[in-house]
């Protein structure tokens, strides 16, 4: 599903070249649960950045599907994202004054889907994540663990083939965060979607499939 050859990641400011991403290599196979540590600074979210088309690498291919999009004009890679690909982000980033269901159907705005096929798939969506009733309330008006899974209904509502969550747990206590990894978990399993999942957290990590290790911009074992 996911193929990374030889990727180098480096940023260049007017003093310093930084070397974020050093000669990864790595292969997420289709339905897979994949888990990415590390400490701090280690290049963590650079590489779910490059995996998720938000970002291109200085060196090396990203292969998403058996395509290679870093060529491509910008409207196509971020039309494939909105077509395959569901983002989970730590701080939510919902519109504070949009409801619930409005935040949810965002993502398909962009497909010039109908406003009745929005509107279903929404409430389908929220209905997987058990906020259905809170359709109509406003994001200030939830708890943490509400407003993540109301993220994850906006990241699934398009049906993506992939979801790249990253820290989704990380501003949640632990009984929350359990309740978003069992939703993942869920993905998972029953839709085969694949999931790339930055954590920090050894207990959330150890729920998945597999664990990559990143220290100071390369893969360690």
């Amino acid at each position: 599903m996911i193929q990374l050859k030889n990727i180098q990641k480096t940023y260049q400011s007017d003093l310093v070249e930084t070397l974020a991403l050093n000669n990864i290599n790595l292969t997420v196979n289709e339905g897979e649960f994949i888990s990415i540590m590390g400490p701090s600074g280690c290049g963590k979210s650079t590489l779910l950045n490059l995996m998720g088309l938000l970002d291109k690498p200085s060196e090396g291919e990203v292969i998403i599907g058996g395509q290679n999009l870093q060529m491509e004009k910008e409207n196509k890679i971020a039309k494939f994202r909105n077509q395959h690909l569901g983002f989970i982000f730590q701080s939510f980033h919902l519109i504070g004054d949009l409801p619930v269901i409005d935040n949810v159907e965002l993502p398909l705005l962009y497909r010039k889907t109908s406003s009745k096929e929005r509107r279903w798939r929404a409430e389908e969506a929220l209905e997987q994540v058990g906020l259905s009733h809170r359709k109509n309330h406003y994001p200030n008006q939830l708890s943490g663990g509400q407003r993540q899974r109301v993220a994850i209904a906006r990241a699934i509502i398009g049906q993506p083939s992939i979801i790249m969550a990253d820290e989704p747990t990380g501003n949640l206590d632990s009984v929350l965060g359990l309740e978003v990894m069992k939703i993942l978990m869920d993905l998972n399993e029953s839709k085969k979607v694949t999931v790339v999942m930055v954590t920090h957290d050894e207990n959330m990590a150890n729920m998945t499939h597999r664990i990559i290790r990143l220290y100071d911009g390369s893969l360690v074992n």
